[in-house]
Parts: structure tokens; sequence; C-alpha cells
């Protein structure tokens, strides 16, 4: 199968099992522009939709075999296509129907018999927010931020950059579709903070030498939440205050416990040295950094750490 140009129009999967519909179908969105792909039942929605990964799903509710609300609950399933929206097209208007339609991850439903004119409009609605999803998600890609969006209620990942992917299978092991305990906890922890208006948690968990944070970028719906992690490396930082400022590796050291603000007794008691030579040290540091305050040394190191 020849991969879709996505640059040239934003893609529509339609999955009718009915010829007329498809062939309507078809027409008005092809006369609009857009790239149409159309399967005639269950297996091939799903098969088109992993390989071509549309912007919007057009799916009848109602087909032989496996239904249209199968097809969604397994699209939503499936890591590469969950984010897709569908729009269900039923004939059934039923209370218990619309709300199966929800259930299964739909977005929004038109009724049958199908109006070209609403499916547009309705269609136009949903590619504008898969569009603006699509452009931050790549902003976020292309800055190599490890963002991922949770949703808190049933714990799963809506959707990750792959420097969270790599963070949270490095830290965690669980199925990358679902956020692990320990996210699920801090997010709670955070939330709670954040109503309280209390400075938020930041660790999330510790491991040897290294920690991975959390902050909360934004909340994205009513229990859907964006969440930035950063990894700290207590190695790596003193290998870049060592290249930064000409440090010796014990200087160095001694600087990036200041900055995690430690008193000259702690950091003597990690480095298993005496408080006087920790400010023997500190005295050397200052001199390399051209600073003369404990505070003026940690601000300069903690920009160096944050890549600045």
């Amino acid at each position: 199968m020849n991969p879709v140009d996505r640059n040239i129009s934003d893609i529509v999967l339609i999955v009718d099992d009915i010829p007329e519909n498809l062939s309507l179908l078809h027409d008005a969105l092809d006369e609009t522009g857009y790239t149409v792909l159309v399967a005639t039942n269950g297996e091939s929605a799903l098969q088109r939709a992993r390989q071509s990964l549309p912007d919007v799903i057009l799916l009848d509710a109602l087909m032989p075999g496996m239904d249209g609300f199968e097809v969604a609950r397994r699209l939503k399933a499936d890591f590469s296509t969950q984010h897709i929206p569908i729009v269900f097209m039923t004939g059934l208007t039923e209370t218990e129907h619309v709300v199966a339609a929800f259930t299964a991850g739909g977005a929004d439903y038109v009724t049958k018999p199908i109006r070209p004119a609403e499916v547009l409009a309705r269609i136009a609605a949903h590619m504008q927010n898969a569009r603006q999803m699509k452009q931050a998600r790549s902003a976020l890609d292309a800055f190599g931020q490890a963002t991922v969006a949770v949703r808190a209620i049933d714990g799963k990942i809506v959707w990750q950059t792959p420097l969270a992917r790599k963070l949270l299978n490095d830290y965690f092991a669980n199925p990358e579709h679902v956020a692990p305990e320990e996210l699920l906890a801090w997010i709670a922890a955070a939330n709670a903070a954040r109503k309280e208006q209390r400075e938020p948690p930041a660790l999330l968990v510790a491991e040897g030498q290294r920690r991975l944070l959390a902050s909360f970028h934004d909340q994205t719906g009513d229990d859907e939440w964006l969440v930035v992690l950063r990894e700290e490396n207590d190695a790596s930082a003193v290998e870049s205050l060592i290249a930064a400022f000409r440090l010796t590796q014990r200087e160095a050291e001694v600087l990036y416990w200041v900055v995690q603000g430690k008193t000259s007794k702690d950091i003597g008691d990690i480095l298993g040295s005496s408080p006087r030579t920790v400010n023997k040290h500190l005295e050397h540091v200052y001199e390399k950094l051209g600073v003369e305050t404990r505070t003026a040394a940690a601000n300069l190191a903690m920009g160096k750490m944050r890549g600045g």
C-alpha cells in the first residue's frame, strides 16, 4: 500500500458497509479537498487506521461482524491510534446508543440518513482540534520535551513525547499506554497541593544517583493532566559543573550539593569530609566563579546545570 502524503491534505477514513453511503461521503469530502480512505468492515478499518493514521475517522455504528463500537474500543486501546477523533454515524438516536458511542471513545456523532453538509461541518471542527494537538505534539517532540498527557480517572496515557516514553520505560516496568502508579499518586498529591495553594512536590521517584522530577504543564480536560518530566543525575550534573567552571572533581561535588541546599556539615557527611574542608573547597569555588556568597554561587551553578 502506498503511503498517504499528508502534506497535501488532511485525511479522513470512512468506515461503512453500505456502498451508497461510502459514495455520497467520499464525493463530498473529496470535493472539499480531503484525502479520503474507505473501509467496509471492522478489520479493514483497524488495518487502514494503523497504516495511514487518518486525522478523523467517520465510523458506522452498526456493521456485520465487528460493529463500530468494538472498532472504536480497539482504536482507543491502541496507542498509535487512540488520539484520532472518531465521529459515529448512526440511525439509532435512542439515548443508550448515543451513550454507547461516547463510552466507546467517540468524539461526536451524526444521524442517518447522512446529510453531507452536516458531516463536513462536524469534521471541520474536529479536524481543527486534531491539527492543533498535532502541532503542539510536534513542537514538544522537536524541543525534546518529556511531556505526557494522563487521564487520571482510569490511568490511561492519552499521548506522550518520545523522551517521556523513554523516561517512563527507564524508571517503571509497565505497559506504555498505562500510567505507572507512582505517576498517578504524584498527580493526586500535586493536584491537592495546588488546590490548597501549596507548592506541588517535584520528586516523582529517586533511583540511586538519579531522580525523575515532575511538574504540571496544564490541565487539558476535566480529568486529563499534562505533565512534564525531567531527569536529574548527580554524576552528569557534577560533570557539567567541572566543564563549565574548570573545577576539580571535589569542588564540583561541593558546589552541586550547595545547589541542593545542603549545609557545609551536610556536605561533609555526604562526601566524607569535615565542614572545614568543605568550606576550603567553597573558597576555591567562589574564586573560580567570581562570586562571594553561597547564594550567588548556587544561582550561577543552577543556570549551567539547566543548560543556561
